[in-house]
């Protein structure tokens, strides 16, 4: 079960091997937010398996996002400091995106709209080459 914050927050895509993923509502940037199935908190405490599965799952998403949006920096993040499920920041960056060079956290403050049709294309291709299986 996804925490409520994060439903509210995002669209649910799909799920890929670890775990469901998820894109931010705000499209100001390209924020992609993997939830790993696991009753755990941090990353660092998952078996080593379990660990190796997240870590495929967000490096896949990584490689979308610069292929396939085109954003020449990911940053990537763990903090569960206001929702405590488990989940991944996978968020692409770039030198024109509303916050650069800050992080995002804090200094999205525009919030931009997703067009549907953007929305089920990216998940349309992350099912085809990068894992998911769709929502």
């Amino acid at each position: 079960m996804i925490h409520p914050q994060l439903l509210e927050d995002c669209f649910e895509l799909g799920t890929m091997t670890s775990g469901t993923l998820l894109l931010h509502r705000n499209a100001g940037v390209p924020w992609f937010i993997l939830v790993p199935d696991t009753e755990l908190a941090d990353v660092l405490d998952l078996p080593a398996a379990r660990l190796a599965a997240v870590t495929a799952d967000s490096a896949r998403v990584s490689a979308f996002i610069k292929e396939v949006i085109g954003c020449p920096k990911v940053n990537f993040a763990g903090l569960g400091n206001v929702v405590p499920q488990m989940h991944l920041h996978i968020i692409g960056r770039s030198e024109d995106d509303p916050c650069w060079p800050q992080p995002v956290w804090g200094n999205l403050v525009h919030s931009l709209t997703y067009e549907s049709e953007k929305v089920t294309n990216w998940q349309r291709t992350l099912a085809q080459d990068y894992g998911l299986t769709p929502s």
